[in-house]
């Protein structure tokens, strides 16, 4: 896996034109599991087209505040990728206000429904996604509900659905009352 894991890394850096530092490890079992950071968002589209060319697969994207968040006004973004048993792991920050990134969705159709979900409830705009549409919450209510409302130990909580349903409603009351 040693010569793949350099070839991902070369392909990385020639996609994306900077310098692509990947941290591997193994775990007890052998799978191999690489981490690494874009310094900057418009990087993460040339880098799923390295990874595809690889014959990668976009498995998840996760976006998340991290602790510090309030305080250095930047949120996280992680996309998960499979090559051939390996994760990777690839990390960008972006700004609280006036979030955006590039749509994957025409390289990995899967990415569709996470990009969806960002611009639906944490208001990261995603540029370039072909169908920008809402899945799950009403027009009315304003984008970000999951960061104005509802803090993620809540919202992780699978117990915790009706009274997050009753906050979001509470809070879009709120709002239309003159």
């Amino acid at each position: 896996m040693m010569g793949a894991q350099e070839n991902i890394t070369a392909e990385l850096s020639r996609w994306t034109g900077e310098e692509v530092a990947v941290a591997w490890r193994l775990d007890r079992k052998g799978v191999a599991s690489g981490w690494c950071r874009l310094r900057d968002a418009a990087s993460i589209l040339p880098a799923a087209r390295a990874l595809a060319n690889l014959e990668g697969r976009l498995s998840m994207v996760t976006a998340y505040l991290p602790k510090a968040a309030k305080r250095t006004g930047v949120r996280e973004i992680a996309y998960h990728f499979d090559l051939d048993g390996a994760t990777l792991t690839i990390g960008l920050e972006l700004p609280m206000e006036g979030a955006q990134i590039p749509s994957l969705t025409p390289i990995f159709r899967n990415a569709d429904w996470n990009e969806r979900e960002f611009m639906e409830l944490y208001d990261i705009k995603v540029t370039g996604h072909p169908d920008p549409r809402r899945l799950f919450i009403d027009e009315s209510i304003e984008p970000a509900a999951f960061e104005r409302l509802i803090p993620y130990s809540t919202f992780s909580n699978g117990a915790s659905g009706k009274a997050l349903w009753e906050r979001v409603m509470a809070d879009n009351a709120r709002e239309e009352t003159p």
